[in-house]
């Protein structure tokens, strides 16, 4: 049960492949999602240059054939307009369309929990800068509060002078030191 809870967390794989207690592994072991990996990967082929000017060549090859070989040799017949072509070239296609769709909708479940993912770095990342802001803020409010260096200075320098003028206020005079030096009778 705990395992069922830990594999319906991950956002890594479609909701579907959630369920089982491996994500993307059924009771045999095998993968589930094998046809569809290979779905797309003949999906992914076809829509290469490379796919179509290879069905390109084959047409053309298969109709130089059915036109230019001996009559015996013949497979698809001209004059009913190349009816096995057609038939194979339809078959093809009836074939390309679900795995397209396949495809597709495996790349919607991936780019949906990908846009979850990035929902949630967004908000973290929201929430970090938002901290970070108040911190800011909270130092501006703390320095301003705090003594400037020119503020130090002149209060030492307002010190010095005060304490300058006390140490001329307590030196003794001239005269107080000659009555401090005759001895009293």
């Amino acid at each position: 049960m705990a395992r069922n809870n830990r594999a319906d967390l991950r956002l890594d794989a479609p909701k579907g492949l959630r369920t089982s207690n491996i994500v993307g592994l059924n009771r045999s072991g095998h993968s589930r999602d094998r046809f569809g990996r290979f779905t797309e990967a003949i999906a992914r082929g076809m829509g290469t240059p490379w796919f179509l000017l290879g069905l390109t060549l084959f047409a053309v090859a298969w109709i130089s054939w059915n036109t230019l070989a001996p009559v015996d040799w013949r497979f698809d017949s001209v004059a009913l307009g190349f009816i096995a072509l057609t038939l194979v070239l339809s078959m093809q296609a009836s074939y390309a369309a679900p795995m397209i769709l396949l495809a597709q909708n495996r790349q919607d479940d991936r780019d949906r929990v990908q846009f979850e993912q990035d929902r949630q770095r967004a908000e973290r990342t929201l929430a970090d800068t938002e901290y970070l802001a108040r911190e800011v803020v909270a130092l501006r409010i703390a320095i301003k509060d705090m003594a400037s260096k020119d503020f130090i200075r002149a209060e030492l320098r307002a010190l010095l002078e005060h304490l300058d003028e006390r140490s001329h206020l307590d030196e003794p005079t001239g005269s107080d030191i000659t009555n401090e030096s005759r001895p009293t009778a």
